[in-house]
């Protein structure tokens, strides 16, 4: 009988979860919930998208350069905007889009079993517990030039280790500064990832060569200051923009809540248990005696939670700074987990069976979401055939439940597609300086001309304060707008939409043509 293989670094067997077919299927697998869906029904997308089209057409359409204006800048965030220009010409913008956004959670899956595998010398089964967390809140919402940007992170972190291993630094700081500077213009946060990444493990890796901590830091320091370059190129990007706040520092009500969040997407219920499973697995490990930690990865975890309790929830304008952190903190300590001494094979099996079983049944679940929002969506754009090319929409869609839905409010942006398809104008675009490339010149709109006028509250919310049906309707300038769309919105008074023509409906929504 042939002895299993074994693991060179360890002298152990190989088990069935760290074979490279297994960890290839699991890099696959990643793709699974987004294969359906013709577009990706992640909240912000859909605006992003709509900006897209602006990027890519505004110079041929007779319409889009009525209502905006395009300028490249060097800012840090523009990820999936760059990757469109080439492939949305050859492919066709929603399938380019499509493209790009599947092999984000392949890429994060793959960087953490890498991560995992330059940590440990192998890949423990309880990283399987992490996989899952390429389809975390952050990405869920449509954060898709961050969720790019720590996809590259962690692969890069993965190259920062294994060289870092084979004492090839000279070689390791002459290739991260353009891989710094490419991760930059991904996003800037996950370049501060990345730096905090490489710096923590750097700075156990001086400790462990026999240095104090003091010294391993600064060490430590000097060896990631060669990803410093895109620091003064933010310092030049924000020179030119005057707009962008930085405000929501220490608020830990909603710090708890992303907590609870981390996994969020569509069943209260199960996005909490599967939460409650990844804090089981990390407790287990805290207690149990033939499982501890790699320092290394802990302490990088401990690097990061500790960015998260000091990063305000809004940064030069974007909202849920901090939030965007936490998934990954949690990923990193899932990782950090490893056997104590020599593998015990009864519990590694049970721990491979279970996050096995865990990743399949997670990864279902966002499947079947992403399909039944798919769905919904596919219904309420067939408004769109109705609507002419460089028509001006107005469109409203009601949050419900003044806010307290757990399920992700997956329609938020919908309406962009008018954008995307039609070439027209609507009122969900982001118009900060500084923090995208698009300008606004439709200023006919009035209250109508920017994101969140497109998001209304139930009026019984009114003690919450927001923007109601009730209230915006008689404030929309008509004369402005060719269509309005109310796309899940609540009954309204008849009162407010005299004299204006329907044209579609749904069970949900209905679409006018304004006079």
């Amino acid at each position: 009988m042939l002895n299993p293989p074994t693991n060179l670094s360890t002298g152990e067997p190989i088990g069935w979860w760290e074979r490279p077919w297994f960890m290839l299927a699991l890099v696959l697998l990643a793709t699974v919930p987004l294969l359906y869906p013709p577009i990706p029904p992640l909240v912000d997308l859909f605006g992003h998208m709509g900006r897209y089209r602006v990027q890519l057409d505004i110079d041929s359409s007779p319409w889009l350069h009525r209502y905006y204006g395009f300028h490249w800048a060097a800012i840090g965030n523009l990820g999936v905007d760059l990757l469109v220009m080439p492939l949305g010409r050859l492919l066709g913008l929603e399938t380019a889009v499509k493209l790009i956004v599947l092999c984000i959670p392949p890429m994060t899956v793959a960087g953490f079993l890498w991560v995992a595998y330059e940590v440990h010398h192998r890949v423990p089964p309880t990283a399987l517990f992490a996989l899952p967390f390429a389809y975390s809140h952050p990405f869920m919402f449509g954060f898709v030039n961050f969720a790019l940007s720590v996809a590259l992170a962690f692969l890069a972190f993965g190259l920062w280790l294994n060289l870092g291993a084979r004492k090839k630094l000279r070689l390791r700081a002459v290739l991260f500064v353009p891989i710094s500077i490419v991760v930059f213009f991904a996003h800037t946060f996950g370049w501060g990832m990345l730096g905090l990444l490489c710096f923590s493990a750097e700075a156990v890796r001086q400790h462990d060569e026999g240095r104090g901590w003091f010294r391993s830091g600064v060490n430590a320091a000097l060896h990631a200051s060669v990803m410093a370059i895109p620091i003064f190129i933010t310092i030049a990007w924000r020179r030119e923009a005057h707009g962008g706040m930085t405000r929501g520092w220490f608020d830990w009500d909603f710090k708890w809540k992303y907590l609870q969040m981390v996994l969020r997407d569509r069943w209260h219920w199960f996005d909490i248990a599967s939460l409650c499973a990844v804090g089981l697995v990390l407790l287990t490990a805290l207690i149990s005696r033939r499982l501890t930690f790699s320092r290394n990865l802990l302490f990088t975890a401990f690097v990061l939670l500790v960015c998260f309790f000091i990063l305000p929830r809004t940064v030069f304008g974007s909202t849920y700074a901090d939030m965007r952190l936490l998934p990954y903190v949690l990923a990193t300590a899932v990782l950090a987990i490893r056997s104590r001494g020599e593998t015990y094979p009864p519990l590694a099996r049970t721990l491979a069976i279970a996050g096995l079983a865990f990743c399949v049944i997670r990864l279902g679940a966002n499947t079947a979401s992403l399909a039944i929002a798919a769905n919904e969506q596919k219904a309420e754009l067939v408004a769109l055939d109705h609507i002419p090319m460089g028509a001006r929409v107005a469109w409203i869609t009601d949050e419900g439940e003044c806010g307290r839905v757990w399920a992700l409010p997956r329609n938020s942006h919908l309406g962009a597609m008018v954008i995307v398809r039609r070439e027209g104008f609507s009122n969900d675009q982001w118009v900060m300086e500084g923090l995208n490339l698009l300008d606004l010149k439709y200023h006919q709109a009035g209250k109508f001309r920017a994101d969140p006028s497109q998001i209304t509250r139930p009026s019984y919310c009114r003690g919450r304060g927001g923007w109601f049906v009730e209230r915006a309707l008689p404030q929309l300038p008509r004369d402005a707008f060719d269509y309005l769309w109310l796309l899940n919105a609540p009954p309204v008074d008849p009162h407010l939409v005299e004299g204006l023509t329907p044209v579609w409906r749904n069970d949900r929504s209905i679409l006018y043509r304004l006079h």
